[in-house]
């Protein structure tokens, strides 16, 4: 049967090529990304708003920043910092220091399939992860868009940022000029209809094994999880079949493709395309993981294994070559930032007042696997920011993403292993 069986990073797709089979569709919960059912598909149901959305964007650069060039050396002056005093939008953002996950003491690199969940001890053998927090908040405010969320990473290895409910990994998307085609190239309607109707024959073979069990008298727990997928199944495609009379948005094609720093180019190119992806308004939630790769790197200055250079042991020679490294990132991100801020949204906002951008990483220290004392920045979103906040004890990192949830108008109590109450930003 010609269906997507197939689980790719947006909905009922995975890695392609790896065909499943339809028990697998029950395992990943049929590798949707999160209850699609709760996005209330708002985007039929729900007239447009005059009011600019919110967005937001959430950034793992997985071997994290070298701690004495990161933090400010002047409490609450961000020029003090080696890394950010070349930011031009410190009156945007926010640098948090002393924020943690715990259980992460022996982690190492596994520790960042936690940064946006914060469960704990992923280097066990028996770990299960929980919903990352840009999927709670896809499902809460993306339902009004072509895309409810999009991943990406640098290099495919299956996974990056983001995680379902079920504590699935997600995979993202890594090649620039297919993020591209999908985001604004031509749709194939045919194919797209064709490939429609082969998910709703998956729908029916549900329904009819759904009912064999009753029939043979089936756990209660494994028809649920029909159930499940079957409603999530019925969501996504009723999501997709509205879209697919909408048409796509048209614009430039930017990208750079530039490859004397391949990488350099890799990381432009991921924010340009989140950049584009908000401005469209094609989707509200994205993550993107600056995982790190195999191999030689090569940036202005400096070219050499990036996790090698992170293993640096304080030798000048290695350290100046991930400093190289380290400073590219941040010069992108600058980028992305200052050309967010140019563009209007509306009532007298631009795009980045509009859009909270997280940058962190489940590693405060790479060379020595440490994670506390996480670097960490907010920008945009419109909040009161405060340039440099150092928190008096150990604070946990689900402290902020609690309270981005509630900026985004999500009511939870908690998140994570959030708590207490102390707001880290100033709403």
């Amino acid at each position: 049967m010609d269906t997507r069986k197939e689980i790719m990073a947006d909905g009922l797709r995975g890695r392609v090529g790896q065909p499943i089979l339809r028990r697998d569709l029950l395992k990943y919960g049929a590798a949707l990304p999160l209850a699609m059912h709760s996005l209330d598909l708002r985007a039929v149901e729900k007239p447009k708003t005059a009011t600019s959305p919110k967005r937001v964007i959430f950034i793992c650069n997985s071997l994290g920043f070298y701690e004495p060039n990161f933090f400010p050396k002047v409490r609450g002056d961000l020029a003090s910092s080696h890394y950010l005093q070349g930011l031009e939008m410190h009156d945007k953002m926010t640098v948090y220091q002393n924020l943690y996950h715990p259980g992460m003491d022996t982690s190492n690199h596994d520790s960042e399939k936690s940064f946006l969940t914060g469960a704990p001890y992923p280097e066990s053998a028996t770990f299960t992860n929980t919903i990352s927090v840009d999927q709670v908040l896809a499902r809460e405010i993306g339902g009004d868009t072509r895309f409810p969320y999009l991943s990406f990473s640098i290099y495919d290895r299956g996974w990056g940022c983001s995680w379902n409910e079920r504590g699935v990994a997600i995979p993202p998307m890594h090649d620039e000029v297919a993020i591209f085609d999908k985001l604004f190239g031509e749709e194939d309607l045919s194919a797209k209809k064709k490939q429609i109707q082969n998910d709703q024959l998956i729908v029916e073979s549900l329904y009819r094994d759904l009912e064999q069990m009753k029939v043979q008298g089936g756990s209660a727990a494994r028809s649920d999880s029909y159930r499940t997928v079957i409603a999530e199944l019925e969501a996504q495609l009723q999501h997709e079949e509205f879209w697919l009379k909408a048409k796509k948005s048209e614009v430039v094609n930017t990208l750079s493709d530039d490859q004397e720093y391949a990488f350099s180019t890799k990381v432009r190119n991921l924010f340009e395309l989140a950049k584009l992806a908000f401005q469209t308004d094609s989707t509200r939630v994205i993550t993107i993981s600056l995982d790190w790769i195999y191999g030689a790197i090569t940036v202005p200055g400096a070219s050499g294994g990036w996790h090698t250079l992170s293993h640096h042991n304080g030798k000048p020679d290695v350290l100046g070559k991930l400093v190289r490294v380290e400073e590219d990132i941040i010069k992108q991100l600058n980028r992305f930032t200052v050309e967010m801020d140019q563009i209007d949204d509306g009532e007298g906002r631009t795009l980045l007042d509009n859009t909270s951008v997280v940058i962190g990483s489940c590693f405060g220290d790479a060379s020595r696997h440490t994670c506390n004392n996480l670097p960490t920045i907010v920008a945009g979103g419109g909040y009161r920011h405060q340039g440099h906040v150092v928190s008096e004890k150990p604070t946990h990192l689900c402290n902020l993403y609690r309270d981005l949830l509630h900026a985004h108008d999500v009511d939870v109590g908690g998140f994570g292993n959030s708590e207490g109450d102390d707001g880290l930003l100033a709403i």
